[in-house]
C-alpha cells in the first residue's frame, strides 16, 4: 500500500507528464481552436496545485519576515 505523500506524489508526476503533453501538442498544432483548447485543460489541471499553494500560504506558520523569526531586540 503507497502512502498518502506517495500518492500525492505519483498524482504530481502524473499531472506533470499530462501538462508537458497537452503543451506538446499545443506547440505543433496549426489550429487556433486546438491550441486554445489544449491551454484551456492545461490550466483545468494546473489550478488545484496553484490554489494550493495559495492555501498553504494562509496557514498560521512561522514565515520568514514574521516577528517569530526574528530575535529579539537588544
Amino acid at each position: 500500500m503507497m502512502s498518502v505523500a506517495g500518492e500525492s506524489a505519483s498524482r504530481a508526476q502524473q499531472t506533470q507528464h499530462k501538462v508537458r503533453e497537452l503543451n506538446e501538442r499545443a506547440e505543433h498544432t496549426s489550429d487556433p481552436k486546438e491550441r486554445r483548447r489544449l491551454h484551456d485543460e492545461v490550466r483545468r489541471l494546473l489550478e488545484p496545485i496553484q490554489q494550493g499553494g495559495r492555501a498553504a500560504e494562509d496557514r498560521p506558520g512561522r514565515r520568514a519576515g514574521s516577528q517569530k523569526d526574528e530575535f529579539p531586540p537588544r
